[in-house]
Order: C-alpha cells, then sequence, then structure tokens
C-alpha cells in the first residue's frame, strides 16, 4: 500500500482525503490536528463513512503528489494539478549574507521600470507566473523554485477551482468548459493571491496555465492594481518533446484515467501554438525540452536575478472603492471608423478614457486621457454625446460613464499616434460590426448608442445602456 503524507498549513479538500483512502493509500498527517483526525476516520483508516465524492482526482504534473484542483470525466475538467502550499528558504539572503553552500541567494528582482523592489526579505510582494501548457513542467518547476527563492510559496489556482467545483451549482458549472472561463475564479485567483502575499509575504510562485490574452489581462492587471509585481515565465519546451512526455504519463495506475489525461493534455497543444506569439511577446521564456525541474527552475531564478524576466509593464491602476464617473471619448478616421485601444489591464477592448479625478470637468478628463493614452493633443473641447447609469455589479461599483465626440483624425494625426507600454498594447479603428467581436457587450450597447446620437446630433440620456426620457 503507497503512503501519501499530508503536510500543510490549511486544511485540505475532504474530497481529497477520502480519494487519496479509496485508491489505497495510507494519508498520515503532520502538523495538523485536524486533517490527522478526520484521516483517522476515514473508511479504510478508521471507519467514519463520508458523502461520496462528486470528482474524480488526478495525479500532479509528472505525477508527484495528488490534486484537489479540476476535475477529471467531468465537463470542463482538466485533470488537476494541485497541492499544498509549498514554502521557500526562510532564510534572509541579501547582499552583505553568505548564503549556505550550494543555495542560490536571491537578493533583490528588478522593479517596475527598471527599479529595485529590494530584498525579497524586506517585504516586496512578488508573483514569479509560471506559464505553459498542459505536461510542460510547471508544477515541478515550481516546487524546485521555491528552494532557490527565500521567503517563497507555491500557490496553485487549481485549488480554487476545485473549491468552486463545491461552491456553485451544477448547472452553473455545466455552462463552462473550464473553470478559467468563470469570471469568479479569475477574480478568487486575484484576491487568494493577494491575501496569501499578505499572510506570507515574499514571493508566490504560480504555476498556471493561461493561454487567452483577455485573461492574463484581466488577472495580471487586477493584481497590478493591488501592488503586486509579477514576473511571467513560460515554459515551453519543443512540441515534439511535449508530446513525448504527454505520451510517456502514467500517474494514476488506471489505464482509463491516464488515457484521459493524455487526450487533454494533447488537446491543449494547438490552442498553446495559437498563443505563443502573444505568450513569447510577454513572457520571458525558457526552453526546458533537455532541462530537468531543478534546472529549469534555475534558469528562471537566474532570469529574475539578472533582470531578464522583468514585471509585466501593467498600468497600476487602483481598484475603485466606490461608484465612479468616467469619461469616454470617440474617434474617427475618413472612412467614419472608431479608434478603440486594447488595455493591458483588463479584458477587452476600450475607447480612450478614463476615470475623472475629483474636482476635474469631464470633458477636460476626457482630453487628458486621450493624450496620455495615445499622445494627442485635442484643440477643441469634445461634443458630448450620451450619459449612461452603469448597474453595480460585484464586485465592480458602476456609475456614470461619458462618451464625448472627439472628431475627425487625419492621415497626420493618425502617424502621431502613441501607446503606453503599461497601460495600451495597440490600437486599430473599426466598423460598428467589428468593434461588436472587440467590446464587451456593455461597452459596444454604449458605442451604438453613441453613433446613433452622433449621427442625430442629439445628446442619449441611458440607464445601463437603455435610452430613457
Amino acid at each position: 500500500m503507497a503512503g501519501v503524507r499530508v503536510v500543510s498549513h490549511v486544511l485540505p479538500g475532504l474530497a481529497l482525503i477520502r480519494e487519496l483512502v479509496a485508491r489505497g493509500h495510507r494519508v498520515t498527517s503532520t502538523g495538523v490536528p485536524s486533517v490527522a483526525g478526520l484521516i483517522e476516520k476515514m473508511p479504510g483508516a478508521g471507519g467514519l463513512a463520508l458523502p461520496a465524492s462528486p470528482l474524480p482526482f488526478a495525479a500532479e504534473e509528472e505525477g508527484h503528489g495528488l490534486s484537489s484542483g479540476r476535475h477529471t470525466g467531468v465537463r470542463g475538467g482538466r485533470p488537476g494539478a494541485a497541492h499544498a502550499p509549498v514554502r521557500g528558504a526562510p532564510a534572509p539572503v541579501g547582499p552583505s549574507t553568505e548564503a549556505a553552500p550550494g543555495a542560490r541567494p536571491v537578493v533583490s528582482v528588478a522593479g517596475c521600470c527598471g527599479q529595485s523592489t529590494g530584498a525579497v526579505d524586506k517585504g516586496g510582494h512578488v508573483i514569479v507566473w509560471i506559464n505553459g501548457t498542459f505536461g510542460a513542467g510547471k508544477s515541478t518547476t515550481a516546487r524546485e523554485l521555491v528552494g532557490l527563492i527565500p521567503h517563497s510559496t507555491v500557490f496553485d489556482p487549481e485549488h480554487v477551482g476545485g473549491a468552486l467545483s463545491t461552491l456553485l451549482p451544477p448547472r452553473r458549472l455545466a455552462e463552462v468548459d473550464d473553470f478559467q472561463d468563470l469570471p469568479i475564479w479569475r477574480r478568487l485567483v486575484v484576491d487568494t493571491a493577494a491575501a496569501l502575499l499578505a499572510e506570507v509575504g515574499g514571493v508566490l510562485v504560480v504555476p498556471m496555465t493561461l493561454l487567452r490574452q483577455e485573461y492574463r489581462d484581466e488577472i495580471f492587471g487586477g493584481l497590478a492594481a493591488r501592488r503586486i509585481d509579477v514576473r511571467h515565465v513560460l515554459l515551453a519546451p519543443e512540441e515534439t518533446i511535449l508530446r513525448k512526455r504527454i505520451d510517456g504519463r502514467s500517474e494514476h495506475g488506471d489505464p482509463e484515467a491516464d488515457a484521459r489525461v493524455r487526450r487533454w493534455c494533447h488537446g491543449h497543444i494547438a490552442p498553446y501554438r495559437e498563443a505563443l506569439d502573444w505568450l513569447t511577446a510577454d513572457a520571458y521564456t525558457v526552453d526546458n525540452s533537455s532541462l530537468t525541474p531543478a534546472e529549469a527552475a534555475r534558469a528562471v531564478a537566474d532570469a529574475v536575478l539578472a533582470g531578464r524576466a522583468t514585471p509585466c509593464g501593467i498600468v497600476q491602476t487602483p481598484e475603485p472603492t466606490r461608484e465612479t464617473l468616467a469619461a469616454g471619448v470617440l474617434l474617427f478616421d475618413a472612412q467614419d471608423r472608431v479608434l478603440l485601444v486594447d488595455p493591458t489591464y483588463k479584458p477587452g477592448w476600450e475607447f480612450p478614457g478614463g476615470v475623472v479625478e475629483s474636482g476635474e470637468p469631464p470633458a477636460r478628463a476626457g482630453m487628458r486621457e486621450v493624450a496620455e493614452e495615445i499622445g494627442l493633443q485635442l484643440d477643441a473641447v469634445p461634443r458630448l454625446l450620451l450619459v449612461d447609469w452603469e448597474r453595480p455589479k460585484p464586485p465592480g461599483f458602476g456609475g456614470m460613464r461619458l462618451l464625448y465626440d472627439g472628431g475627425r483624425l487625419d492621415a497626420a494625426d493618425t502617424a502621431r499616434l502613441r501607446l503606453p507600454g503599461a497601460e495600451l498594447r495597440d490600437w486599430r479603428f473599426v466598423t460598428e460590426a467589428e468593434a461588436a467581436d472587440l467590446l464587451p457587450p456593455v461597452r459596444y450597447d454604449r458605442l451604438r448608442w453613441a453613433l446613433r446620437a452622433r449621427e442625430q446630433g442629439t445628446v442619449l440620456n441611458l440607464e445601463a445602456g437603455v435610452p430613457v426620457g
């Protein structure tokens, strides 16, 4: 009978312990009396009958540990790869402190705009996000990495997905193919990471696949709003090596479960390949085709130390604590296409604009935002097109949204467009129909009505996207 030792600072999910026992593992606990008491009463380890687990669980990447993360064989279930938090070396290592023989000290890491965030042991909040497709070796590399970075902790967002499988009603889970498609998952990943850093400090090492750029924007933007630097690292083994690793995975002792894991991993290679353009542009890439997890972790640590794995350039916009007033400006080209910009800190495209500061006239705020975001100085105060009251939708507070007509840009104006890398990554002129594929629904509805107001030379009053009055 195989033995599994649970070492954790938090109570693991009952389903995980149940699954371990059901598979014939002898489960013991160290340092967590509540867990030890539960284990002793488990069927096969004592005799307490618990309700059947709603989810099967899968062994973690490269077969180390078991997961209470995403479910297998259920709609949307990626074989989970989570494990109990792993802490790094506690001894502070600084410029004048000698490291233990064989240890690799982490003195400081490069901060935003090349500034240092200071020594890790002095409280800088940093996340090293290890990305890569399924089977790339993220989790095993993460565990090795905490041995190289003092005051570091592994946080696997798979735990969040596992919790949601018991918190959300089945009908909601059935609406998505992946936990990442749930807005609550993305919010909880940010909130949990921030809470962990507030609790333990230091560095979080996060092994998690992110293939959709809009999800990267939402999560990394949320972390930036909490003044948390993210170092984005991509593990990118050659595809032939990756497929060979996947084909060699055998972690459950159950041929059907192993085949299900392999199908899942193979099925995500194509989306990963499609995402490589933005991934390699955004992340520091480590080719771990011929590296062991320890060697891959050392390559990541070296990149952070040398400043090659720099913080993601995301504007640190504080999250609102109450309803806000925001002003957007519509700018047009000679074909009457509207200008949209792609923020790095939230999903979807947007109009140039932003929050009106205290004591600032809204139209002037729109002009200021245009200058800051795309480098253009508007000659005249733009004309108001609509006022839209945005309904509060937790965790958002809603508020008033104003859209202005900034007029038409000529070729010379367009040539002067400049984007700040920390806030916007792209711009384009689009038709109304094309905007439907880029804007979130609430912003697209606002654009439609603003265009109608522009055509009619009027001002519209909207409540939650619907004209009133």
